[in-house]
């Protein structure tokens, strides 16, 4: 059974003492912020429990009003040091953490970057991080659709290891490769040896264009259980109008069937978005998708033909102030196998309707 827990905290940055103020003005510079998101579902499958689908880990409670993400961030920033740590609460939090230790759970980053060149903008990074896999965020504001796709869903938010990363002087070019502890773990899994790693291209040849090549390669279970796990993310996103935006991509993955197998188990997600801002206070968009993971690998129905799923949705937002938005989305699934359960029978569609507000400063 899961914990509901309501928690505070405070944040604190400390300077060393022999450091005059006008020093602290120029070299230091101390951001601190805050993220809050409220939400409504009403998913017309019903369940009764209130939690939805155990595929979603954002957004996934029917019928009551709550909190997916509260967030409260330091970030610290200077030549050749960097610094973050954020605490969380919210449903987003009890659902993707819940396989963490009871302190770590409400750690959403806790990071030191150092600049490693004096010429280049080259740095090594460690700590728990934001994933450097997928094209949405934890962060709803952020993101083109209200909800996440299936493939954000089930590829990692976070990741804990290091990292060394280079961005080139005109901006076009970042690249980074990561040691990483696993497959959105903060600690290990019990009996697990295995070192993860990834990569991470981005390239943005001008100001309407982003193309980006992300992957895994690990293990995410015990010794005895050992399965190598390789993972690749690919998406553009492309500014086609002033007003019109599409984001295409394409998430596939690979995984031994059995430890020191040469069969894989495969499973892919294509997706394609949308998004017309209409004005300064309105905007439009809508998602297409499909997520097939017929042996379960990510995804478990325990049905014949597992996980293969289309989803589509279409939202509204509106900008209620700079940094207030309001947004509405209807959201549909539609799977080969009956999996969605509704009036204690298994049905092959999901429909529902999810509203938020969401704050920020």
């Amino acid at each position: 059974m899961k914990k509901y827990i309501v928690i505070g905290f405070m944040v604190g940055i400390f300077f060393p003492k022999a450091q005059s103020s006008d020093s602290l003005k120029a070299d230091h510079k101390v951001t601190f912020s805050a993220y809050a998101e409220l939400f409504y579902t009403y998913d017309f499958n019903e369940p009764a429990n209130h939690i939805r689908q155990n595929f979603l880990y954002s957004y996934n409670r029917h019928n009551e009003l709550n909190l997916n993400l509260g967030l409260v961030k330091a970030a610290y920033q200077n030549d050749n040091l960097r610094a973050n740590l954020a605490l969380m609460a919210g449903t987003y939090a009890q659902d993707n953490m819940a396989a963490e230790q009871d302190a770590l759970r409400y750690v959403n980053e806790a990071n030191i970057g150092i600049k490693i060149s004096k010429t280049k903008n080259l740095w090594i990074d460690a700590g728990i991080m934001p994933s450097h896999i997928g094209w949405e965020s934890a962060i709803g504001k952020d993101n083109i659709s209200l909800t996440r796709s299936f493939a954000a869903e089930n590829s990692p938010y976070f990741e804990t290891g290091a990292k060394i990363s280079y961005t080139s002087d005109n901006g076009k070019w970042f690249l980074s490769g990561l040691v990483l502890n696993g497959w959105q773990r903060i600690a290990k899994p019990e009996g697990n040896q295995t070192i993860s790693f990834g990569h991470q291209i981005t390239y943005k040849p001008n100001e309407k264009i982003t193309l980006n090549s992300s992957s895994f390669i690990g293990n995410d279970k015990s010794k005895e259980e050992k399965k190598m796990r390789y993972f690749h993310d690919l998406y553009g996103n492309f500014q086609l109008t002033d007003k019109f935006s599409a984001l295409l991509g394409f998430d596939i993955g690979a995984e031994q069937k059995e430890k020191r197998s040469d069969s894989y188990n495969l499973w892919y997600s294509p997706n394609v978005l949308m998004k017309y801002q209409v004005n300064d206070k309105w905007a439009l968009a809508g998602r297409f998708e499909y997520y097939n993971d017929k042996k379960g690998v990510i995804i478990s129905t325990e049905t014949p033909n597992g996980f293969q799923t289309f989803g589509y949705s279409l939202n509204v937002d509106y900008a209620i102030l700079k940094n207030v938005v309001f947004r509405t989305e209807a959201r549909g699934f539609t799977s080969k196998d009956a999996i969605f359960m509704k009036n204690d029978q298994f049905k092959q569609g999901n429909f529902f309707i999810t509203t938020s507000i969401a704050a920020w400063f």
